[in-house]
């Protein structure tokens, strides 16, 4: 499953190249389910006046409106970067059975996860934890997106 997780993975981070060109954060997000995409989501918190508009928010969103239900069991959630506490909470209560990303928060400024929490310890409370999959060989593609973006600031 590996390769298909990179191949998920690298679509992800496209969304981030998209969201940082449309003026967004250097995120994205694609949410799989059965094998293929049913959504995505690219970060514009800013431009849209709306926190929460974080690209695994928006995939989440969108796929449970498509498919006309809040449980996604069994959907796989990529990211470029490791998703943030509130994106986390989104991804346990729709279900989301496993979350695969490129970019660790520790590679990034604390500021953009408001902190220095642990998923993974949180993850262990959960009555069902998500699995969750760092693919590191991705880690610089996403984070060279990341170093781009506080470059232009």
């Amino acid at each position: 499953m590996q390769n298909k997780d990179k191949e998920f993975l690298l679509k992800a981070i496209e969304k981030a190249k998209e969201s940082v060109a449309q003026g967004g954060f250097p995120a994205g997000a694609v949410l799989v389910l059965n094998g293929e995409i049913i959504s995505s989501g690219i970060c514009l918190g800013g431009a849209l006046n709306d926190p929460t508009s974080h690209g695994e928010l928006v995939s989440i969103r969108e796929a449970c409106k498509k498919l006309q239900t809040t449980n996604i069991s069994g959907a796989v959630l990529y990211s470029s970067m490791q998703p943030c506490l509130m994106c986390f909470g989104a991804a346990m209560w729709s279900g989301v059975s496993k979350i695969v990303f490129a970019c660790s928060k520790d590679k990034v400024l604390a500021e953009y996860y408001g902190g220095h929490y642990h998923v993974v310890e949180i993850n262990k409370e959960l009555l069902r934890p998500i699995e969750i999959l760092q693919i590191p060989e991705l880690e610089d593609v996403s984070l060279e997106i990341v170093r781009n973006w506080e470059k232009s600031l």
